[in-house]
């Protein structure tokens, strides 16, 4: 049986290692050219595999390091990819994409709040039971992304300095200031001061979850071919876009609708290591990744952006229309309700499902 075991271990780390790197290859191969019918479908296999390869390393870094720290790792990787594809997408373009980081914001707080939170609670206590966490931290978390997304989303609709849905330059400055300190208060908070706030409260422990994943394989190795697996997923998901594009306008849809489609390619690798983590019984974990992505998203996002709409002498709308408004709301008011008792049933986990769906339909019909 152990050597059953040790030839499995060995089979998952050779293709988790070989198809990261495929997927480099290929986007190396593919960068900046129009992918035909036959690497559209490679890019999408690739894509895939990148994705479930990045869970796979993800959960070696966390099971090495410990949580909170692990999904610290995956939710920092991944936005700080996902910031700079905003930003090369910006400079590519003759006009800045204005409403660029705005749209994929809002994707990222819909996508972690509600479909990766309804997705956790609703895997947790599918078979029966109560989802437990620990409030106090997640708490703090909801209460920070709150904060920021009302900073740097709902202010800019209503400020009366600039027409639009705009910030003046000191508003923009305050707004990315605020939103880098509060997120390296929020991971100071989270990874040294109160580390115990983000654990699972000890009633909550599975045996699965005390055991853990039982990876095997070095930190750095790890480390390594997770950034390689995540920019392989943003890269090919650039890659594939135009031709999902393509597909969007020749079906009528908003061209919102690629934007929410590349957003949730990106968050694949936390949405599934999320669900895993539900699995096991550890729905603090996978809070732990849903929410800190909401705050790496805005946190890391916003000064980016603002950085390089100076560099371009651009200027950013990063107001919410009034539909977004109130999608934002409701995603508020109902995480407020199920974070505070500490604990979940289906029930909440089928209400957020029920709030990204409307997104969805939204950003398909608005």
């Amino acid at each position: 049986m152990a050597r059953q075991v040790t030839a499995l271990d060995r089979v998952s780390r050779s293709w988790t290692t070989v198809v990261p790197i495929l997927a480099l290859v290929l986007l190396a191969f593919t960068w900046g050219r129009d992918l035909g019918s036959v690497l559209f479908v490679l890019a999408l296999v690739l894509l895939g595999g990148a994705v479930v390869a990045a869970v796979h390393h993800a959960e070696v870094i966390a099971e090495r390091v410990g949580e909170p720290f692990g999904s610290l790792v995956l939710a920092v990787a991944v936005t700080v990819i996902e910031v700079s594809l905003i930003v090369v997408l910006m400079i590519s373009s003759d006009s800045g994409k204005p409403t660029l980081a705005r749209d994929t914001v809002l994707a990222a707080i819909m996508i972690t709040c509600n479909g990766i939170v309804g997705l956790a609670i609703l895997t947790s206590t599918f078979r029966g039971g109560v989802a437990r966490f620990n409030s106090a931290g997640t708490g703090a978390s909801l209460a920070s992304i709150v904060a920021l997304a009302g900073l740097s989303l709902v202010l800019p609709a209503f400020t009366t300095s600039t027409p639009g849905p705009t910030f003046t330059t000191t508003q923009l400055i305050f707004a990315a200031i605020a939103s880098l300190a509060l997120y390296l208060l929020y991971v100071f908070v989270q990874a040294v001061r109160h580390r115990d706030y983000f654990l699972p409260p000890k009633d909550a422990v599975s045996p699965e979850e005390s055991n853990g994943p039982q990876h095997h394989g070095k930190v750095w190795a790890s480390s390594a071919l997770l950034l390689v697996a995540l920019i392989a997923v943003v890269g090919l998901g650039k890659s594939v876009s135009p031709s999902i594009e393509t597909a969007v306008v020749d079906a009528g849809l908003p061209i919102t609708v690629v934007a929410v489609a590349i957003a949730l390619i990106v968050l694949l690798p936390e949405s599934l290591a999320a669900v895993r983590a539900a699995r096991r019984g550890s729905v603090q974990t996978s809070f732990n990744l849903a929410y800190g992505s909401a705050m790496a998203s805005i946190g890391l996002t916003i000064p980016a952006v603002a950085v390089a709409s100076w560099i371009l002498d651009t200027q950013l709308q990063l107001g919410l229309a009034p539909v977004e408004l109130v999608l934002l709301g409701i995603t508020a008011i109902v995480s407020v309700l199920t974070v505070t008792p500490g604990r979940a049933t289906l029930l909440q986990g089928g209400v957020h499902l029920s709030v990204f769906a409307g997104f969805l339909v939204l950003a398909f019909s608005p």
